[in-house]
């Protein structure tokens, strides 16, 4: 999975978005702030095909409308605002069509400036997107990629708003927890990424590890120009991907792991390898 998936897409010359605090707003109406928030906003190098093509199959997502628009179009946002939703979800479903056997996650986890009537436009562009690939509402257990092909679905929406329950084809957020280790410190994000592990439910849900670091006001102060990859992603990266190729997958071992610019190292081939454990404990089984 990728963190904060949609965000290269981000644009310094688009608006400051309802996520960001008024002082942020007021500083932003100079060119230059904006162009700061952007380095510290886009978490991601590679558009959606592109990930999809790395072998990405979780997706992120938090998106806003734009306040004083007409319309109920949504965006994606992360600080700045990026394209349409719609936009992207076009672009995803490209790729599905020519890859009949794929399955992706769409978390939907932060929602800014919405109102109902701005949710049901929002699963109604979802469901135009993808209509019969769309997976509903089914024990966990039961979906395995079998289950998938057999029914020719595809796609797993997770909308983390009470109005999932109006529509079959939305997951509730609680069945993808995602703890969230919120610190710069990479020894205190592999400590928190063990704990959640072993507390994660046994059966009934997926399961996020966020390998990901967090700065804070005074990381950015410190380091302005730099932006989040100089200054905690290529240093800490390869320590997290260690962490990684540590790692069982299975009941109790990792699920979804996301990170932040997945291209820049063998992020998505080495979380894909970990699968072998498990063809290896079927062989050792039979």
């Amino acid at each position: 999975g990728s963190h904060d998936s949609f965000s290269y897409w981000v644009d310094d010359k688009s608006p400051v978005g309802p996520d960001q605090a008024k002082a942020i707003k007021r500083l932003a109406k100079i060119s230059l702030v904006r162009k700061i928030m952007k380095k510290w906003s886009v978490t991601q190098n590679l558009t959606f095909e592109e990930q999809l093509e790395g072998g990405i199959r979780y997706f992120d997502l938090r998106v806003s409308s734009k306040p004083g628009e007409t319309g109920q179009e949504i965006y994606f946002i992360h600080g700045l605002f990026g394209i349409k939703v719609w936009d992207g979800l076009k672009e995803m479903n490209s790729f599905l069509e020519q890859h009949p056997k794929e399955v992706i996650f769409l978390d939907f986890n932060h929602f800014y400036a919405m109102d109902d009537s701005h949710h049901h436009f929002l699963i109604n562009r979802i469901h135009s997107a993808f209509e019969s690939k769309l997976c509903c509402v089914e024990c966990v257990e039961y979906v395995t990629l079998l289950y998938m092909w057999e029914k020719k679905h595809q796609v797993l929406i997770f909308y983390h708003h009470p109005l999932y329950q109006e529509y079959p084809f939305l997951w509730p957020g609680n069945k993808m927890p995602a703890p969230w280790a919120n610190t710069t410190n990479v020894h205190k994000l592999l400590q928190f990424l063990e704990t959640t592990l072993g507390e994660r439910s046994r059966y009934g849900t997926f399961h996020v590890s966020q390998a990901i670091l967090t700065p804070r006001v005074k990381t950015i102060a410190r380091h302005l120009i730099r932006g989040l990859k100089n200054t905690l992603v290529h240093r800490n990266l390869p320590m997290i991907l260690n962490w990684v190729k540590a790692q069982k997958p299975g009941v109790m071992g990792v699920n979804i792991i996301t990170s932040d610019f997945v291209e820049l190292v063998d992020f998505a081939a080495t979380v894909i390898a970990l699968n072998n454990l498990l063809l290896e404990e079927d062989e050792s089984a039979t």
